[in-house]
């Protein structure tokens, strides 16, 4: 699953203990693993090898401009959603030309850098934003190419309402039936050249099916068009693929690729490219949000273990009711976690609310779940939060965001700061009449 596993009851992410690891840099923190980073993205790689994908890694689950560099220089493009994703990639020296430009609110200014930037596609989500984007193409005498985003209208019930972004009625793409319209219209421009297709069903999604139905309907689709004297050079199948936020909870990159190469393989065959846009299945497990025990408290029937953290950290549980696998850093023998699962079976838990210092009821990480017995000072790790952490991390109450630390080996660095009181006032430390 990744690189963080506890030998003699202390967690180590690599070769280095994390209590250690607090000890030198303060609490809260985020730390990655770098192997797991790249082990995940080459599993990916080697599973789809034999269609030979563009890989884009999704910058929106975790973008620190170090771990984009890293994937990069393993020959990831990115998928980009802002002009400001899009300058986080070229300051990683990502390959622009393996790069996807998604999103349904892009605007002028982000439009005209990502074709400067020579963007390998638009992800077209509308029939105005496409002839916006050309109109601005043409303007600079310049021309991309483009690929329709379509809602084969599937979607894995197991995704959360929020995330699932198949369906027909969805403010992303265009349905089937108004996506044969739209190359009849639009499918001959010459500055904005529409030459593949985009799906992405939602994420997370927790089995392989979705992506075969929705697959299938966009080769059929594909194949129409083709009729039609279209001519579809590429097939981007999105991403959303899951992370195991419980252990074995998700397919393997081998699972998916098993019933998708075999799709995907004639398409290929015939000249056509393939791009995967992965995000949380990289990053998810690679990373961690460590965090301190402040108090104690016992509430009616509740015992509530308050921590140093909150949902200004880590969004998806109060966002989402998401589940977090979260333990000591240091256990007895009897409660060394061999799974990670909601309830864990072991003697001697105690069922308590993970609970952060935000004025918000809902600032919680766990409801009712059974820990081992913590005590002011403790150290706790909140697993499968290199996704989607740091990345929707706020500074609500007036926070300073916490430091992002790699782990290579036996090697820590800090790849962000911790953000400091300073930082949180500097941009209104002088006004501007307008």
């Amino acid at each position: 699953m990744d690189d963080f596993q506890y030998r003699d009851g202390q967690l180590h992410c690599e070769e280095v203990n994390l209590d250690d690891l607090a000890q030198r840099i303060g609490m809260p923190a985020y730390v990655y693993s770098r192997r797991t980073f790249e082990q995940h993205y080459d599993r990916i790689a080697q599973a789809f090898a034999a269609v030979d994908p563009i890989i884009c890694y999704s910058i929106k689950s975790c973008g620190n401009v170090h771990i984009l560099r890293l994937l990069a220089d393993r020959g990831a493009g990115m998928d980009v959603v802002s002009g400001g994703e899009l300058h986080r990639a070229q300051q990683a020296g990502a390959a622009m030309h393996k790069s996807v430009y998604a999103g349904v609110g892009k605007t002028d200014l982000e439009i005209r850098e990502a074709l400067a930037a020579k963007i390998g596609y638009f992800n077209i989500e509308s029939e105005a934003e496409f002839e916006n984007i050309a109109a601005i193409a043409r303007q600079m005498g310049v021309t991309n190419r483009a690929a329709l985003r379509v809602n084969p209208d599937v979607a894995d019930e197991q995704t959360h309402d929020k995330t699932t972004t198949g369906r027909k009625e969805t403010k992303f793409g265009v349905d089937i039936e108004r996506a044969r319209h739209f190359f009849k219209v639009f499918g001959r421009n010459q500055n904005l050249r529409l030459c593949a297709i985009h799906l992405h069903i939602g994420s997370p999604i927790y089995s392989v099916e979705p992506y075969v139905q929705a697959i299938t309907k966009a080769l059929a689709l594909i194949d129409e068009l083709k009729d039609w004297g279209f001519e579809i050079t590429a097939l981007d199948i999105g991403g959303g693929f899951s992370a195991d936020y419980e252990t074995g909870q998700s397919p393997s990159a081998a699972d998916y690729a098993t019933d998708l190469v075999p799709l995907l393989q004639p398409f290929h065959d015939a000249g056509g490219t393939i791009i995967l846009e992965p995000g949380r299945s990289i990053s998810g497990n690679a990373g961690v949000l460590l965090c301190r025990v402040l108090y104690i408290k016992l509430g009616g029937r509740k015992k509530f273990i308050i921590v140093d953290s909150g949902f200004n950290h880590l969004l998806r549980a109060a966002m989402y009711g998401s589940f977090h696998f979260i333990w000591p850093t240091n256990v007895a023998p009897a409660h060394v976690p061999t799974v990670r699962q909601v309830e864990m079976d072991m003697p001697g838990l105690e069922r308590c609310d993970v609970v952060g210092p935000l004025c918000e009821t809902g600032d919680w990480f766990a409801q009712d779940r059974p820990l081992p017995p913590v005590a002011r000072g403790d150290l706790l790790c909140i697993f499968t939060a290199g996704a989607y952490g740091m990345a929707m991390a706020s500074n609500y109450n007036a926070m300073p965001r916490p430091p992002e630390v790699l782990i290579s080996g036996n090697h820590a660095a800090i790849i962000r700061r911790r953000e400091t009181y300073d930082d949180l006032v500097q941009p209104e430390s002088e006004m501007q009449n307008v």
